[in-house]
This record gives C-alpha cells, sequence and structure tokens, in this order.
C-alpha cells in the first residue's frame, strides 16, 4: 500500500482514479527539467560563520595559501565538470544494454543545485525533486514480455570522489505507478547512485484498473521490475563509473517495504542491507482482508457504523487510557500491546448514539477493527489495527464502500472482473487469493538465511499509529522469521516507532523522523537526511551503511519531530530512541522528556 498525505503536510486519502489507465502513454511526453533549484536547505546544512574565529587566529600567510590551495581546487572542479559532463550521454551505457531488452530514452546531465522528474504527467509522483546534486540522470524502458515493460530512472552522482562505490534502490507507493524521483534524490547525497522503478504503468496509488486483464502487468508490479531495474542499474552504474559497486542498499515503505522483502527473499544478493518501513507484504491476505475490514463499519447509518467524524474522538479516549503506561503522561501511546483499554468508560449509558460514547453495536465494531481476523475455520487472515491507529481509520473505514485497495484488488487483480460486487466476499476470496497469488507479489518467505549468510543486514520500522497497514502485521513476519530461523537480532532487527502513522507523520507530536523512505520527500521537494541531524544516531539509512560497512548493529535510532512535523525550520520539538524489538524507549526519570538523552532502550 502507500503513503498518504492530508492538506496540511500530513496524510491523505488517494485521489480516485478516473479510469483505466493506458500505461506508459502518460509519460512519454513528459518534460524532463534540469536547471537551478532552491537554496533554501543550505540553510539547515550549518553555517561557515562558526569557523570564523578559527579562521581569524591564523597568521596572515597562512590565510593566502589556504585560499591559493583553495582556489586550486575550485579551479580544478570547474575543469573536471566539462570533462565527465561529456560522459553523461547514451554511448556510454551501451555495452551494458547488450542483449538486455533495454532502451535509454532520455539521458539528462543536471548541474549541482538542479532539478529533474517528469512533472504532472508522472502521475504518482507528479513533484520533481531540486537542489540536486550534480549528477547524470537516465531514464531506461525495458521490454519485459511481449505485452509488457517497465521504466526506471537513475542518478549518477558525478562530482569528484563523491560516488563512495555505493548503489541504492528506493520503492513504490500502493498499486501506483511512476519512477520515484523525489526518494531517489537523496540517494546520491549519500554517495550512491539511485533507481527506482515505475512498476510498468503509469497510474495513482489506489487505481488497480490498469492490472484487469494484464498478467505480465501484475508480474511487473509484483516482483519483476524492481527485480530487473536493479540488475540492470548496477550494469550501467558500473559501465559509468568503470568500476564495481561495492555496496548495495534498500529503502522502501509500504509497498515499497514489500517490495524490498519480496527482493530479499528471491534474490538474496541484490543488497547487503535493507531498510523496510510498514511493509504491506502479505498481499494475497491484505488486500482480500481489506474488504472484510470495510465492510465492519457498513453500511452507513446502521446501528453498529461508527461515523468518520468519531474516530478522532476515540483516538482521545486511548490516549486517555493508554498514554501513562509506559510511566509517562506525554500524549503518546508507545505501548498500545500493554494497554488493557476499557470500553465500559466510553459506553453511552442509554445505548442512544451521541458523538461523545459508543453504543454496544458500535463497541462491537471497534473490537472487530482492534482484532486479529481469522476464517471461520481458524486460519488466520491479518492483524487487525494498534490502538492508537484512530486518526488515520478513514483511510480504509471512511466510504460508503470498502477501500479500493480491497475492492480493486479483488475485481481487477484477483478475478479480472470489475464487476464483482464487494457485498458478495466471502472467506474463499481470500482463498483464491492464496492459491493463485497473482503477479507473485505476496512475500512471506520467513526462512531467508541465504540473505543472512552472506552478510545481508534487515532493519525494519513501523508506526504504532499506522491505520492502513497494521504494525502487528511486521511483528507476525518478525516471529515467523524468528520461528523459522531462530535468533535472528545479528543481521535483523525491527523498531516500533510511537505515534507515527504509515511511513510517515504524526497527531500526537510524537518523534517520527528517522531519515527513512517517503519521510524525507514529505517535508520538502530539496530535503534528504533529516534536517539538522544528518549522522548515523538519527538517520535509518546512515545507521544501516554503518551495520554494513563498518560491522556497529543498530541498537537504537533517534527520531525527530518539530514544532510543525512536517516543517523543519519550524524547531525540534521532540527526540526519543526508538529500540529494536521487543526492547521499548523507557524514560530515565532525568531531565526533560523531550530531549533523548532522557530515554534508554530496555
Amino acid at each position: 500500500m502507500a503513503p498518504h498525505r492530508r492538506k496540511m503536510g500530513g496524510p491523505e486519502l488517494p485521489a480516485k482514479a478516473m479510469g483505466k489507465d493506458d500505461g506508459h502513454s502518460r509519460g512519454r511526453g513528459a518534460t524532463q527539467t534540469a536547471g537551478p533549484g532552491t537554496r533554501a536547505a543550505n540553510l539547515l546544512n550549518g553555517s561557515t560563520i562558526e569557523r570564523l574565529p578559527l579562521m581569524v587566529c591564523l597568521a596572515l600567510p597562512v590565510v593566502w595559501a589556504l585560499l591559493a590551495l583553495a582556489a586550486r581546487f575550485v579551479d580544478a572542479n570547474l575543469a573536471w565538470a566539462p570533462r565527465n559532463s561529456a560522459k553523461c550521454n547514451a554511448a556510454t551505457f551501451q555495452r551494458a544494454l547488450v542483449r538486455s531488452g533495454a532502451e535509454i530514452t532520455n539521458v539528462t546531465f543536471v548541474p549541482k543545485g538542479g532539478s529533474f522528474g517528469e512533472g504532472a504527467s508522472n502521475l504518482l509522483y507528479p513533484v520533481n525533486p531540486t537542489n540536486l546534486t550534480e549528477l547524470c540522470a537516465l531514464t531506461v524502458r525495458v521490454t519485459s514480455s511481449p505485452s509488457s515493460s517497465y521504466r526506471f530512472g537513475l542518478f549518477l552522482p558525478m562530482e569528484p570522489h563523491q560516488w563512495k562505490e555505493r548503489f541504492f534502490a528506493v520503492g513504490n507507493g500502493g498499486f501506483g505507478g511512476g519512477i520515484n524521483w523525489l526518494d531517489m534524490a537523496p540517494g546520491p547525497h549519500y554517495g550512491m547512485a539511485t533507481i527506482s522503478t515505475d512498476t510498468g504503468h503509469n497510474s495513482t496509488t489506489a487505481d488497480i484498473t490498469w492490472a484487469n486483464k494484464q498478467p505480465e502487468k501484475k508480474t511487473d508490479w509484483g516482483w519483476r521490475a524492481l527485480h530487473g531495474s536493479v540488475e540492470l542499474g548496477k550494469k550501467l552504474t558500473e559501465a559509468f563509473y568503470g568500476k564495481p559497486i561495492k555496496y548495495s542498499y534498500y529503502s522502501g515503505c509500504s509497498t515499497g517495504g514489500r517490495q524490498g522483502l519480496k527482493e530479499v527473499q528471491i534474490s538474496p544478493g541484490s543488497f547487503d542491507g535493507a531498510l523496510i518501513g510498514a511493509p504491506s507484504w502479505y498481499t494475497s491476505h491484505i488486500n482480500p482482508f481489506v474488504v472484510k475490514f470495510g465492510a465492519y463499519n457498513l453500511p452507513v447509518g446502521a446501528d453498529h457504523h461508527i461515523p468518520v467524524e468519531q474516530f478522532s474522538w476515540i483516538g482521545k479516549q486511548v490516549v486517555e487510557q493508554c498514554d501513562e503506561v509506559d510511566g509517562v503522561k506525554d500524549g503518546i501511546v508507545s505501548e498500545p500491546e500493554a494497554c488493557k483499554f476499557d470500553f465500559d468508560k466510553i459506553k453511552c449509558p442509554d445505548q442512544t448514539k451521541s458523538p461523545n460514547c459508543l453504543t454496544d453495536q458500535q463497541i462491537e465494531t471497534a473490537k472487530k477493527i482492534y482484532s486479529d481476523s481469522y476464517t471461520d475455520t481458524g486460519e488466520f487472515i491479518y492483524t487487525g489495527l494498534t490502538l492508537s491507529s484512530e486518526d488515520q481509520w478513514f483511510i480504509l473505514l471512511g466510504s460508503d464502500v470498502p477501500s479500493p485497495f480491497g475492492v480493486q484488488y479483488v475485481q481487477d487483480f484477483l478475478f479480472d472482473d470489475p464487476s464483482w460486487p464487494w457485498q458478495e466476499y466471502n472467506d474463499s476470496v481470500m482463498a483464491y487469493a492464496v492459491r493463485h497469488d497473482p503477479g507473485n507479489s505476496t512475500a512471506a518467505q520467513y526462512d531467508i538465511r541465504r540473505f543472512r549468510d552472506r552478510g545481508g543486514k534487515l532493519l525494519m520500522y513501523h508506526g504504532l499509529a499506522d491505520g492502513l497497514v497494521a504494525e502487528r502485521g511486521s511483528i507476525y513476519y518478525h516471529s515467523q522469521t524468528v520461528a523459522a530461523m531462530g535468533n535472528v537480532d545479528s543481521w535483523f532487527r525491527f523498531f516500533q516507532i510511537p505515534g507515527m502513522q504509515h511511513c510517515a507523520g504524526t497527531t500526537v507530536d510524537a518523534p517520527w523522523n528517522i531519515g527513512a523512505a517517503f519521510q524525507t520527500s514529505s517535508m520538502a521537494a530539496n530535503a534528504w537526511s533529516v534536517p539538522g541531524f544528518r549522522d548515523a544516531e538519527h538517520d535509518a539509512v546512515l545507521a544501516l551503511i554503518d551495520w554494513v560497512e563498518k560491522g556497529k548493529p543498530v541498537d537504537r535510532i533517534v527520531a525527530t519531530t518539530w514544532r510543525s512535523p512536517f516543517n523543519a525550520t519550524s524547531g525540534v520539538l521532540r527526540q526519543r530512541p526508538v529500540c529494536p524489538y521487543p526492547k521499548k524507549a523507557r524514560y530515565n526519570g532525568k531531565g526533560c522528556e523531550s530531549h533523548e538523552r532522557s530515554w534508554e532502550c530496555k
């Protein structure tokens, strides 16, 4: 599934598709942009003013010598750029494309501070990243079958010594199709050549009509587009630099998390480290279940129906009862699994519907939303949502029909029958999905020792306030992997992020940003890493790099939020460590609760 944005910087429902998309056709006429970008991000990079006292203390001859040396370096830099920008052309890559079924459709040299993307023609990612490093941008089309093709983008850093022999792939969102230029943009800042695929079509996140009677396109979305893009992207990268890649990484959330897990399972040599967020990995279970889940709160107006307007009120009652389970009253539900929520405290005394209470029938609906689901024969379907997820219930429960993530999946992805009525859902639908798994998209392999044995490292994270992809699904994957392989702590660690919604953001001022996929791009088109905290203590990408390249296990990551959650210039509001499961962040009783040093992983 996909991250959702809301006006004012938070998550929102995806725009509903207006009809069947024609695959790549909307992207063919896209305008590729490359030009000066905003300098606003420079405000977050620190100031040279802090270094002036040192300069003043130097003797003037030393200063002149340093300035002369700097001038020679600048001259060398300027001379270097034209020579290497000349490499940014299709001829450089032709040998890597032999017998690949691929063609380069665009090669663009992007100057430092420039912008690149496809704009509005990219239905999933219409915003172009800005303030890019100097790079060579490629767009490649690959024929995957007689009836399908996919594209991918590749950013190749061009500044001297900037490429650190690293390769990076980023994921996508929902069932949408589009090259994720925004999440690619941070990659070159980390010294990485970076790719993203369009998954084989061009659509918004919840539009699944493109899949109807298109088995090859389903396979591209399910695994083939990412896998092929990684393989060919590596060849193009090595052709450009003339040397091998040393380390390969991945970052993705939601569907992007599923994509990364799937690639680790089917091709353990693709990545040395993978950062997996809120993965919708159990496709054959999750998406049919979304139909059943949505029906819990339907029809609108029924005695058991909970109005959308009441979801946030329920969330406030959860905070009231569950906030202090961790010993600190801070408005954040940090241990929802330890909270024994008392529904009697929110029951309407006379069973009359009211905005400030729930009737017995509405309480039964709420209990279903929180509960794991099983078939009539006892087979596990999927987990319920977590206490504190209520502010995002509107995504799956806020309409007069179940979410298209469920209905369109069954209609267009599973049955190839757009007329299938959701009211006919029963457990046989999920059983059919499990048997057929269109596109082979489900990432339910738990024994991934081939990835472990070659030194692979896996960081998984999930927001406890996620109202779209149930957080307990990630606990389930982690526990199933432990059951299959024994202790995984040396190579696989899972982090719960209290108060974080789906992939990013918070409504309760909880620290949420760890520099992961979608988090950076949700803040600004020119952002990368965690603004103001570009180090391995705060940035999960850098922490993963240190784990892979230096052997430093990730014992905690400091999450950050700001006074305005998506605006770093508003000032830091809170920082707090998130811990490897099952450890929790515990207040140590020393200092302000908003400071990370006041918390320990225990």
